[in-house]
């Protein structure tokens, strides 16, 4: 069971405190209510309270006292200031102190639980982003993306020039390349590493949900908006949003977007308020911009201001000499996670490794290893325990290589391009149309062949 809230009321009138304890227990929280600032900072001393509901008139030590307290005993305790006196001067300077919010007497209840569910939200957003990043510390140092090939030298070359920068990031590549783990290797090895990393898919959100989503909404802006809610943007202020599938933003919303990085300030849905943010954006993208430029479907002047630094993730298939180094990885993370003794490989094994042209790219070669450290009995992995496609992809692989080549030659693009449309079509025409099923019989992911489908027009 969920621990509850604990929240420290202080306050010098007994109806007063009494009232509110009773009611803030109603509510399911853990509260302990004091008289007096010196009880309160005693409690401090013992233990840590996620809210404090703090009268700013106190016979003893005043509430900005307590206030300069708490931020320096627990710096992600929230305090909520009680004034009876509604003078604009003592609310700034609690403000300014550090206080979350303030009210005035006599207390509003319903208000009151409005502020404290704010001031939770927003303690337990900075409570997760501590704990991510010390969970993520040493994860994203570019040795942990893996390659030796001359594809991905270039890659961290690149990577390192530009991981001191603020400039936008283009990363481009196909599923699974780990255009991801690229964004926060350059979020967490650059100078804004102590602030968030947001990590938003503009392709897995409705158009309706998407534009509340990075810039939030007010209170009754549409139907369902029952509260202020802050979108990605500012949860991301001071440090890194990346846009996964950017190609698959709405045009209206993109010439927004394109305004956010021009002038690095938002308005909620809802809102004519501007709310000035300092976010360094970096994009990715499996699709062609270049050609939804043309197309019409991508705005030009976003693609500019998105591509001051483009960054390319080759396919597996184009960097087959890092398929060892990373089976090696896999294999040892997924044996230490499922707390058996590293597995050893069969050179059979490898070597189909090596001829399959892995589609999904590196995802799916981890998903590979994981499916087979949890699936093998013995202490190696043989040819007989990998799935029939990958055994089927050998025979059929023998099969295309060993086309005869005309003395004439051929145009090789235009061959593979109709090797890959025939196929297309049979898997189509067997699975009935349906797209998850077409892909399996191909040995893709679905999102590589809708792409795929894309292409021929």
């Amino acid at each position: 069971m969920k621990e509850a809230t604990r929240i420290l009321l202080v306050d010098d009138d007994p109806t007063g405190r009494e009232a509110l304890e009773l009611l803030l227990r109603t509510c399911g929280y853990s509260v302990q209510a004091v008289p007096d600032g010196r009880s309160a900072l005693q409690l401090l001393d013992k233990g840590i309270f996620q809210v404090i509901v703090c009268d700013l008139l106190l016979p003893d030590v005043n509430g900005i006292e307590i206030l300069q307290r708490v931020r320096h005993i627990s710096p992600t305790t929230e305090l909520i200031v009680v004034t009876g006196h509604a003078s604009a001067e003592t609310a700034v300077r609690a403000m300014k102190e550090g206080a979350f919010d303030y009210i005035t007497k006599p207390i509003n209840f319903d208000e009151l639980k409005i502020v404290i569910t704010k001031a939770i939200e927003k303690q337990q957003l900075l409570s997760e982003n501590i704990y991510l990043r010390n969970q993520l510390s040493g994860r994203f140092e570019f040795s942990n993306i893996i390659g030796t090939s001359p594809a991905m030298k270039t890659v961290f070359e690149l990577m390192r020039r530009i991981v001191k920068t603020d400039s936008t990031v283009l990363i481009s590549g196909e599923s699974g390349t780990g255009k991801e783990l690229v964004a926060r290797a350059l979020h967490c090895n650059g100078h804004r590493k102590e602030k968030p990393f947001i990590a938003v898919n503009c392709g897995a959100l409705p158009e309706a949900l998407l534009e509340s989503e990075l810039f939030g909404h007010e209170r009754g802006s549409f139907t369902g908006a029952l509260k202020d809610k802050p979108g990605k943007f500012e949860a991301a202020n001071g440090g890194t949003l990346f846009l996964d599938e950017i190609g698959t933003m709405p045009v209206l919303l993109q010439s927004k977007l394109l305004r956010v990085l021009q002038e690095q300030e938002i308005e909620r849905v809802g809102s004519n308020k501007t709310i000035k943010l300092n976010v360094r954006v970096i994009s990715a993208t499996n699709a062609n911009l270049e050609k939804m430029v043309q197309e019409g479907t991508f705005r030009e002047d976003l693609f500019y201001r998105l591509n001051v630094i483009p960054l390319h993730l080759p396919p597996l298939r184009e960097r087959k000499e890092d398929i060892i180094l990373l089976v090696e990885r896999f294999l040892e993370k997924f044996s230490h996670i499922m707390g058996r003794d590293k597995l050893s490989i069969n050179k059979e094994v490898l070597e189909l490794f090596e001829q399959y042209t892995w589609p999904g790219n590196v995802r799916e070669l981890e998903n590979m290893i994981e499916r087979l450290v949890a699936l093998t009995d013995g202490n190696s992995i043989k040819a007989e325990e990998l799935p029939t496609h990958l055994l089927a992809g050998k025979s059929t692989t023998d099969a295309l290589v060993q086309m005869n080549l005309p003395d004439q030659g051929i145009d090789m693009v235009a061959t593979i391009r109709a090797i890959e449309q025939n196929l297309i079509e049979k898997a189509m025409k067997r699975s009935k149309g349906v797209k998850a099923q077409a892909a399996a019989l191909l040995g893709i992911n679905r999102t590589t062949l809708v792409e795929m489908i894309k292409r021929m027009g």
